[in-house]
């Protein structure tokens, strides 16, 4: 199994289990109609062994919970890969008869393709002859890169906005979406962690750029008062919190490695330099949108003396 598979699966299942619910009740509502959310468990990871192709499959969310007072589980599946898994809804039917064996339970099975081309998957698998029909397996399934974005920004759901990061728009569009994905935020009113949580997943799969960073700041700034306030309290949030993770590593890093002086003293140049050429950049870009100075200060944490000069032409 591929590295990059594995964090994907990592990231996608710390926020479906966070948001359980919300994801259930955005994708399949009527299902939820029938679970009951207080009693949900999110059992260990299973591993199945395919003997005749030599690989590993995992399940990557177990949840066991109650369908109309019946104990019950629920089957999620993710299919980060950027490419077409031959077979998959024999796999996934594997994966839920193996877990009926084991569990005797009534199981919903649902799959998620995140892949980054829309591609039609199918929904069930099938064995039949000319003259009977054995089998009809079927399951749910998202493909989340058919759906419209814009369809999903109206309310305030957490898993609606992390995913808008992995949804269907042109490359045009990035700066609006991430745009709606602040707004959406803003309306939540979530504690810190959850927060950091859908700002890392949404970073993982949208990252603008410094110039559509300051076309974003704009934008912000064309929003009601109230609404830009807010948005900006939780971008300097993370801004504090990730210069405070990033002194955190350096420092345990230079205890590691700063047995070597010099080396010590380059890598801390070095990331100063780095972090520096940054802020120029996005204020750079900033500037040629037209953004005022102090809005450009606020934005990068340069001063507004800093930000006159690099529109002076003077760095």
């Amino acid at each position: 199994m591929k590295a990059d598979h594995t964090d994907h699966d990592r990231l996608f299942k710390e926020l479906i289990q966070t948001f359980f619910r919300e994801f259930m009740q955005l994708f399949f509502p009527e299902a939820s109609q029938f679970i009951d959310f207080k009693h949900l468990n999110f059992l260990q990871q299973e591993v199945y062994t395919d003997i005749t192709a030599g690989e590993k499959h995992m399940v990557d969310i177990l949840a066991e919970t109650k369908l109309r007072e019946e104990p019950g589980l629920i089957l999620v599946h993710v299919e980060p890969q950027a490419y077409a898994q031959k077979d998959f809804n024999e796999r996934m039917f594997i994966y839920f008869s193996r877990l009926y064996e084991k569990y005797r339970r009534r199981i919903l099975p649902v799959a998620i393709f995140s892949y980054d081309q829309e591609r039609s998957e199918p929904d069930s698998f099938v064995l039949e002859f000319p003259f009977l029909s054995v089998m009809q397996f079927k399951y749910y399934k998202i493909e989340l890169k058919k759906l419209n974005w814009r369809e999903y920004i109206k309310g305030s759901n957490p898993i609606a906005a992390a995913l808008l990061s992995k949804m269907g728009f042109s490359p045009g569009e990035r700066v609006k979406v991430k745009l709606e994905f602040m707004r959406m935020l803003a309306r939540m009113k979530l504690d810190p962690a959850r927060m950091e949580l859908l700002g890392g997943f949404f970073e993982n799969y949208l990252k603008l750029s410094g110039e559509e960073e300051a076309e974003l700041q704009l934008e912000i700034s064309k929003v009601d008062r109230k609404e830009a306030e807010t948005i900006m309290q939780i971008t300097t949030s993370w801004h504090e919190k990730g210069r405070e993770e990033g002194w955190k590593d350096g420092k345990k890093e230079g205890k590691i490695e700063g047995k070597i002086e010099g080396k010590l003293e380059g890598k801390i140049e070095g990331r100063l330099e780095g972090k520096i050429e940054g802020k120029l950049e996005t204020a750079r870009a900033a500037l040629k949108k037209g953004l005022p100075l102090d809005l450009v200060a606020e934005i990068t944490g340069l001063t507004q003396e800093a930000v006159l000069k690099l529109k002076n032409g003077q760095n």
